[in-house]
């Protein structure tokens, strides 16, 4: 019995008598807690450290070859960084309300039920959080690749071998791995600060690439394709804030700690992006713009010279590498939240004896993402989940209201400011989202749906196991 918190009791298990119910209730838990370790500045280099990766340096090009306008892109990047910080903000309250290791899942447990969480807990097991391991690990060992000529072989150990490293050092320190994640963060800002310095001081461009700045370009997509395509690529861009919720158990004071963590993270990744963004438009004329990796090359070369492939590449795989750092922090964390509700391998909810930390649920995202790598088909397969990884975060926010209509008090957490405006705000672009999702990519979006829906007879059996074992107390 052991195995099942109160959570899953209270929601599982209808009571057989008031003895036995009160006797269920105070049965200690085996597994042990996580420590409380990690402060500010941890939680928000999880918030920016897996936003900023390569996209950073991919989608502006895209972006403003459809817009064909400054102005249009900066409004684009403004807009969708203001509608990010609402669902931020949103998520800075659930935090404060229910402040333990799982994030998402624990937040559609507590406003909708175990069913909901489970299916959430099901796409990230089955796929999300490896495939995205797998492919963050991939991107930092390609570009390293360029740097030292490695071979595909090679490239790929090299991507295992950087799993690994992280999952170890997780494994080991909790607190060691959060270092290395402030550290890499604060590197990333600096990088993509001189680059920007760089560009600017030695007047390497020139601001007549910004005139017309209202006016769409020849060659731009109609406005209204246009905003679609920028809007995806901006929200994708600004993925990943939302993981840091799941290492909520580990932060202290996360009450106050989360809502200026996310707030200062979506912030401060909004400015760069917009800045980044503004040095490649003044360094290369937007008649020149033909793809993302040849806009990448040529800022390269018009930044550095000839060495400019080196350099810009030494960038990306530091940007990556902290977003790999990232998630793999946070998203053992979905694992080891299920384990404890008994809705997963019970040995997962363990720490370890010695370092206090999750390890068997740290090994098992290094594994999943190993095997993704070895087999080199994640890709495709991430992108079939987009659609429900988009449904769940606004499940998530949406959730807000109802906890509101149950009267549930704050409990200490910071209430979420410019409520219903701040939800609503950010329900807006999950609609906008999901509906571009599902005209442009249909196919992927019903596989997706459908592969996630088949985690409900999994639920069901795993219910009446609960039920049957809790009978036999």
């Amino acid at each position: 019995m052991s195995v099942f918190n109160d959570g899953i009791i209270r929601r599982l298990v209808p009571p057989v008598s008031a003895m036995k119910t009160a006797e269920m209730l105070a049965a200690p838990r085996s597994p042990q807690e996580l420590k409380r370790e990690l402060g500010l500045g941890s939680a928000t280099a999880s918030v920016a450290g897996e936003m900023i990766a390569v996209g950073i340096f991919l989608t502006p090009a895209g972006m403003a070859k459809a817009l064909g306008s400054p102005m249009w892109l900066l409004l684009v990047w403004v807009a969708v960084g203001a509608m990010s910080l609402s669902g931020a903000l949103c998520y800075g309250e659930l935090v404060g309300r229910f402040p333990r290791a799982g994030g998402t899942y624990i937040f559609l447990w507590e406003c909708y039920g175990a069913r909901i969480a489970f299916l959430f807990g099901w796409m990230c097991l089955l796929v999300m959080e490896p495939g995205l391991t797998a492919a963050f690990a991939t991107g930092l060992a390609g570009y390293a690749a360029y740097i030292f000529h490695w071979s595909p072989v090679e490239t790929k150990l090299g991507a295992m071998a950087a799993i690994w490293a992280l999952c170890a050092a997780n494994m080991v320190s909790v607190r060691m791995s959060a270092g290395f994640l402030r550290w890499i963060t604060w590197l990333k800002f600096l990088v993509l600060g001189t680059l920007i310095f760089w560009a600017i001081a030695f007047r390497l461009g020139t601001w007549s690439n910004f005139v017309p700045f209202a006016a769409q370009r020849p060659g731009a997509l109609p406005l209204a394709p246009a905003l679609g395509i920028g809007i995806v690529s901006a929200f994708f861009s600004f993925g990943g804030w939302w993981d840091a919720a799941k290492i909520a158990g580990e932060v202290r004071d996360p009450e106050k700690a989360f809502p200026r963590a996310l707030t200062l993270g979506v912030l401060s990744v909004t400015t760069v992006y917009i800045l980044v963004s503004g040095v490649f438009w003044y360094l290369i004329p937007f008649d020149k713009v033909t793809s993302d990796g040849a806009v990448v090359a040529m800022a390269g070369a018009t930044l550095f010279g000839e060495r400019g492939g080196i350099i810009v590449s030494a960038i990306v795989v530091t940007c990556v590498l902290g977003s790999l750092s990232a998630v793999i922090m946070s998203s053992p964390r979905v694992y080891y939240a299920m384990a404890k509700d008994g809705l997963f391998i019970p040995a997962v909810a363990k720490t370890h004896p010695r370092f206090g930390t999750p390890a068997r649920a740290v090994a098992i995202q290094g594994i999943l993402a190993t095997v993704l790598v070895a087999v080199g088909s994640f890709q495709q397969i991430v992108s079939y989940f987009l659609f429900m990884a988009v449904a769940f975060i606004g499940l998530a926010v949406a959730g807000l209201f109802v906890l509101r209509r149950r009267g549930e008090p704050l409990d200490g957490a910071v209430e979420t400011p410019g409520y219903p405006v701040t939800p609503l705000g950010y329900l807006l672009l999950t609609i906008i989202m999901l509906a571009l999702l599902a005209m442009h990519s249909p196919r992927e979006a019903l596989f997706g749906s459908s592969i996630t829906l088949v985690g409900l007879p999994v639920f069901e059996w795993l219910k009446r196991s609960t039920l049957r074992k809790a009978a036999s107390i």
